[in-house]
């Protein structure tokens, strides 16, 4: 089973990212990789079967989508796997320029939160814009299936 979870960012070096950033970057990696992951099978999918998929996420049914894959995509965790492996040398490689970033960050500071408020400033939240781009949420065009 694929874990994304503070020991990954280790693995990639970014373990040394602030609390707040290590959990922001965790959603986002594993939004991205939903995503990749639901382009490559989307890509695969007739209109019927991608009508049939959507159902699933418009119930909120993630055990029935995933039956759904596994019968009708029995490849479907080897791509997840592929997908995982990508994104996961893209975000080492990318570490080094992801850190420099991170430290420039004032945010990334206690002693940069405003006096006069007496308390630490709230922390961004990661963006959710990614998960409109799940499987089944947006059609690519037709292919002629």
């Amino acid at each position: 089973m694929l874990k994304i979870d503070a020991e990954y960012l280790r693995d990639v070096g970014l373990g040394a990212l602030p609390t707040w950033e290590q959990n922001a970057f965790l959603k986002h990696v594993y939004e991205t990789l939903e995503m990749r992951v639901g382009v490559v099978l989307a890509d695969q999918m007739t209109n019927s079967q991608l009508d049939e998929f959507e159902t699933y996420f418009k119930a909120k049914d993630d055990a029935g989508a995933f039956k759904w894959l596994s019968s009708n995509f029995p490849n479907y965790k080897e791509i997840v796997a592929l997908q995982h492996d990508e994104l996961k040398a893209e975000v080492t490689r990318l570490a080094p320029e992801i850190m420099r970033i991170s430290a420039a960050d004032p945010r990334a500071s206690p002693e940069s939160a405003p006096l006069s408020q007496g308390k630490a400033r709230e922390r961004p939240r990661a963006s959710s814009t990614h998960r409109g781009a799940r499987l089944g949420s947006k059609r690519p065009p037709a292919r002629g299936r």
